[in-house]
């Protein structure tokens, strides 16, 4: 399983809803009842719930942050098409749907966002953008493909 800024933000709304119920819970007991003892140890649970909370909101968005990082493959492409580019006197032009760049986009590496992991069958990962992934769909028999965006199958 690949874990994705969307799992680590879900977590953290379902620890937050968790506080936020243990601390109701622990609210309802009346002041002076025999109940209040007991539940300040909840309480102090829902603290540490409070903190996991936010360590899996950062935690979210520094993996984000990983995963905004450049394709970097040595050649770009089309960000929709994939390998379509053609290149005359400085100007690349996707031969699909026409759009321009105004430099030799396929003898730059790819500064497109990475979208996807790959792993070959013999277990090599490469992360890669939509348009380097149709590619590798092609040629990369065996391949598992695991788009790093989705979002998380609810419980």
């Amino acid at each position: 399983m690949t874990v994705t800024p969307a799992h680590l933000r879900a977590l953290a709304s379902r620890a937050e809803a968790l506080t936020t119920e243990v601390r109701a819970l622990c609210d309802s007991a009346p002041d002076g009842s025999p109940e209040r003892d007991p539940l300040v140890a909840a309480r102090h649970a829902a603290d540490w719930l409070a903190r996991g909370a936010e360590d899996l909101q950062r935690a979210a968005q520094d993996l984000a942050g990983l995963q905004s990082r450049p394709c970097g493959m040595p050649w770009s492409v089309c960000p929709e098409h994939g390998n379509t580019l053609a290149s005359r006197a400085g100007i690349s032009t996707c031969r699909v749907c026409r759009r321009t760049w105004s430099y030799d986009r396929p003898g730059q590496p790819c500064q497109e966002p990475v979208t996807w992991k790959v792993i070959d069958r013999a277990g090599t990962e490469t992360r890669m953008c939509n348009g380097h992934v149709l590619g590798a769909r092609a040629a990369a028999a065996g391949a598992t493909f695991i788009r790093l965006d989705e979002a998380p199958a609810q419980p």
